[in-house]
């Protein structure tokens, strides 16, 4: 079952993503900005045409450039476990790396070795000046301005973007299972990566190169940054480092796998394999309380959790997103909708989005006599993986969203119109947004990849 973390999409105040319409979305033609007599390559659209040049329109590429969303993070009370910790040394000097700043661009290509992929075929984007050739298989016929012209099938899969794209930095090889979650945290020049094959590695970002690996005893369902602290969930624990006070903390839970974990200023929330939403209280700035209150409600695996407007929201496997009071702990609304597991939500402006299996992407707004409806829908390719937010150069929301279709589709907002498409060998189980314009995804097979965009020098996070 595939387990994602939640991730929030930056808030930018005063700007309503959605109206409250079902509209449907501008044809391809008007989404590139191209009268609609213009005849678009499909198979430009589905990441493979050969033909250099085309007959038929390629939309032109966009100036973006890829800005990290995260706002500064709340304040957070340090926590500690009263109980002593069985880390050693070497995990703590892992997680805690002097917090050693970023440099203006972490070189990832300084000695990183570079690995040809063969999976995806970039010759519709570079054109006759490489030696790549198309493999061919049987011949496509289209038919232009009433002439049947052939084309060539490529075995190989095209990502492709309505911009000026994305190249890859380096693909961080390493992980056996999949990747279940990636942090970059600011001020480091580390990315931690979880997985499923019962590790936690460490990556220098300016070499490429794997620097430590934290060995569990199961596998990793989550790891998530929370202020200073890193959160790896396990089986009925949580591992917790903090970066600043180098401390490293064991916190007892229940009800199997840990899916999903957040915080709302001195509370923690976990979500776990039971249904249960597990809560911890800090008793001090030194101190967690030693038991946990349970969220009972939901009767599937908790697989997503994001905090907005002081509510925690759970989406789990039975297909519901429960709303939770974040102070008093009760349930105030169940969300019923999707017609499978809800692996992730997040929150923007006053809206939360929600992607399934059911290959659905809803979009949630608040009444007037406040309760919670659904406002929008999208209907994906595939079933929905994980979600992440990012605004490009222009302050415009994307949204870029993993399905099981092997791929990850980058969405505008609010009109979901498709920017471009990052295809993989596997499942992208993880996706995370890094300073310096940085995108991280992590995938079914245990790989990391680490991307850049195109052109212009990366803009600096907010």
């Amino acid at each position: 079952m595939a387990v994602t973390a939640a991730r929030r999409l930056s808030t930018k105040p005063n700007t309503p993503v959605f109206k409250r319409t079902n509209q449907q979305n501008n044809n391809i033609a008007t989404r590139y900005h191209h009268p609609n007599s213009a005849a678009v390559c499909k198979y430009w659209l589905q990441g493979r045409c050969t033909r250099n040049p085309c007959r038929f329109l390629h939309p032109n590429q966009h100036d973006y450039v890829w800005k990290n969303p995260n706002s500064s993070p709340p304040k957070r009370k340090v926590i500690n476990n009263k109980e002593n910790c069985d880390f050693n040394r070497t995990e703590q000097k892992a997680i805690a790396s002097k917090n050693i700043n970023h440099k203006e661009n972490c070189d990832y290509n300084r000695t990183a070795p570079k690995t040809e992929q063969k999976a995806i075929c970039d010759y519709d984007r570079t054109g006759p000046k490489t030696e790549q050739k198309a493999i061919a298989s049987k011949n496509d016929t289209t038919e232009e301005n009433g002439v049947k012209v052939e084309s060539v099938k490529c075995h190989n899969l095209h990502s492709w973007f309505g911009d000026k794209g994305l190249s890859v930095l380096a693909r961080l090889e390493g992980h056996s299972k999949d990747v279940t979650g990636i942090v970059f945290p600011s001020g480091s020049s580390n990315l931690y990566c979880g997985s499923k094959d019962k590790s936690l590695r460490v990556w220098d970002c300016n070499s490429g190169q794997c620097v430590d690996v934290i060995n569990f005893d199961e596998e990793c369902g989550t790891l998530v940054e929370e202020g200073p602290w890193i959160f790896a969930g396990l089986r009925d624990m949580i591992k917790a480092w903090n970066r600043e006070t180098q401390n490293a903390v064991v916190i007892r839970a229940s009800g199997g796998m840990v899916n999903a974990i957040t915080m709302f200023e001195d509370v923690l929330f976990a979500g776990t394999e039971d249904g249960t939403v597990l809560s911890w209280k800090s008793t001090s700035k030194s101190s967690f309380s030693d038991e946990s209150t349970s969220l009972k409600g939901h009767t599937g695996s908790v697989l997503s959790l994001i905090i907005g407007a002081k509510k925690l929201f759970s989406g789990s496997a039975d297909c519901t997103i429960r709303v939770w009071d974040v102070e008093s702990l009760e349930c105030k609304h169940v969300l019923n909708g999707h017609s499978g597991d809800v692996t992730s939500v997040i929150c923007w402006d006053q809206y939360l989005f929600s992607g399934s299996l059911d290959k659905t992407i809803k979009v949630w707004g608040a009444t007037a006599s406040g309760n919670i409806e659904e406002v929008y829908r999208h209907d994906a390719d595939d079933g929905v993986l994980a979600f992440c937010g990012m605004h490009d150069s222009e302050e415009k929301p994307i949204l870029l969203c993993s399905c099981k279709d092997d791929g990850v589709c980058i969405y505008d907002l609010p009109s979901f119109g498709v920017r471009g498409r990052i295809y993989s060998r596997h499942d992208v189980k993880a996706i995370q947004v890094g300073s310096e314009g940085l995108l991280f995804t992590g995938d079914a097979a245990g790989l990391v990849s680490v991307w850049k965009p195109n052109g212009e020098s990366v803009s600096k996070s907010q």
